[in-house]
């Protein structure tokens, strides 16, 4: 049964489009309890990403993970916040088991930072003039 926290679907689906994503496979690393997994993301947007695992936290779980970025001589340590679920029972192809994770700042520095990375990865699987056609469409 899909875990699709207190949000309606359509309210999901609204959620989603207020950062434009970019299908990006990236190793991000975390803990849980007294153990590490690696899983990998699905799609990156300036606020958030998809990790896609058959082992999602629980909504609501903050945490901070690693991302693998190329590039970058350290992971990326981001803190995130996990705001909805697939369960795996219920995951198909275009709806994969995994979780969606909005990204949380310290502060409005810390922000830009991460929103400048991310859009270095998007336009590396993108192209620069689409990146920017969709970040003007988010303004």
């Amino acid at each position: 049964m899909a875990n699709q926290s207190s949000m309606s679907e359509e309210q999901q689906r609204a959620s989603e489009r207020e950062y434009r994503r970019a299908p990006i496979e990236l190793k991000v690393s975390y803990k849980r309890v007294n153990s590490f997994f690696a899983d990998y993301t699905k799609n990156i947007s300036r606020g958030g990403t998809f990790i896609g695992t058959t082992r999602p936290l629980q909504m609501g779980t903050e945490f901070v993970f690693a991302l693998e970025v190329p590039g970058l001589g350290e992971p990326l340590r981001l803190n995130g916040l996990v705001i909805w679920t697939t369960d795996p029972a219920d995951a198909t192809k275009a709806n994969p088991a995994g979780m969606g994770i909005e990204f949380q700042y310290a502060d409005d520095e810390e922000r830009r930072a991460t929103e400048l990375v991310v859009e270095g990865l998007m336009k590396n699987e993108l192209g620069e003039d689409l990146v920017q056609h969709l970040l003007d469409r988010e303004s």
